[in-house]
């Protein structure tokens, strides 16, 4: 069996996790509470709550707005 790389969104999640400091589950969990914000307004959040860059935190609430299908 072959371990097929990870694509998109998720493929971000190791360096989000290694630059920031915090597991990818935290992040959604501020991307939820942040509900029902629209994509654009929950990655301007986490970028500037938080101080994400603008394609960490775009891959971050794609993915969590996938998994929830808001």
């Amino acid at each position: 069996m072959t371990d097929a790389p990870i694509k998109g969104p998720a493929s971000y999640f190791p360096s989000i996790e290694k630059k920031y400091g915090r597991p990818i589950a935290d992040w959604q969990g501020i991307v939820r509470a942040h509900y029902p914000a629209k994509h654009m307004e929950l990655v301007a959040i986490l970028k500037s709550e938080h101080g994400l860059g603008h394609g960490h935190a775009n891959a971050i609430v794609a993915h969590a707005l996938a998994e929830d299908k808001v």
